[in-house]
């Protein structure tokens, strides 16, 4: 069992590279207008990881902070690298075995409603998952109680291959999923995603949008410190906010004026 993180800090200061295939809009926060896949430190870590945890067909466990982009960046290594192969789980909150039964029913588009009876329900889906490798993606999985683990454990363990199950928590949620005695021994990586560090920041910001591209360094760092703290989520929403500020205003390019303007509006961590 391997842990990783997010690789330190380079020296360098060229823009980091877009991904050979942009992801579909739909992935990006507020499915984004004009955003671009920039292979960021973070995105970079989670392709050798979720490919030996596919190919050994483990488990992988990602955390980090509210909007480093761990979904993001698992769904869009998995679309590149292993097209039609892995299955987003949205449990919502207080899930149990039923919803999971019922969530892989419908993710394998198996025929019909779920089967009320667990034995039913569990043949239809071994008997899908054992068609192929698959990759079952479980987003807030620290929300799951232990007999949704330990019914993924049961599918893990009863499948010939194993199944590769990649379990996205918080940063605060690393402690749950480390707690499970059974992710122990069946994890491949344990991937903890870092927010952008200022050095970061004029390497990734202008790649991403080309709305920044006009704005000097030293205007997206103060907007980081102050905004967006390192987060490509609140990046997202910033640029959407601004977006429809120049629609509105008729401006062709935001100055420093317009960016303070728009987070004085936008942040709700201010307080009077």
């Amino acid at each position: 069992m391997l842990t990783a993180t997010t690789p330190p800090v380079s020296a360098a200061t060229e823009p980091f590279p877009l991904a050979d295939e942009p992801t579909t809009q739909e992935l990006h926060f507020l499915r984004l207008a004009g955003a671009r896949t920039v292979i960021t430190p973070g995105l970079a870590a989670v392709g050798p990881a979720l490919a030996d945890a596919y190919h050994q067909q483990r488990f992988l466990c990602v955390s980090g902070d509210a909007g480093v982009g761990k979904t993001f960046a698992i769904h869009t290594t998995a679309r590149a690298r292993f097209p039609d192969t892995h299955l987003l789980l949205r449990l919502g909150a207080r899930p149990g075995p039923a919803d999971l039964r019922a969530h892989l029913h419908h993710a394998l588009t198996l025929k019909g409603s779920p089967p009320s009876d667990p034995a039913a329900a569990d043949s239809l889906i071994r008997r899908a998952l054992g068609t192929g490798p698959r990759i079952v993606v479980v987003d807030e999985a620290d929300r799951m109680p232990d007999a949704c683990f330990e019914y993924l454990r049961f599918l893990h363990d009863d499948l010939p291959g194993g199944l590769c199950v990649v379990l996205i928590a918080g940063q605060r949620g690393e402690r749950a999923l480390r707690a499970q005695q059974m992710l122990h021994t069946r994890t491949a990586t344990w991937l903890n995603l870092q927010p952008l560090t200022r050095d970061q920041i004029h390497r990734t910001i202008p790649v991403l949008h080309p709305l920044w591209h006009t704005v000097q360094p030293e205007h997206l760092w103060k907007l980081d410190g102050h905004f967006a703290h390192g987060s490509l989520r609140r990046w997202a929403l910033v640029t959407h906010h601004i977006q429809r500020a120049l629609t509105t205003t008729g401006a062709t390019r935001p100055d420093p004026g317009l960016l303070q303007d728009v987070v004085r509006r936008i942040d709700t961590s201010r307080r009077p």
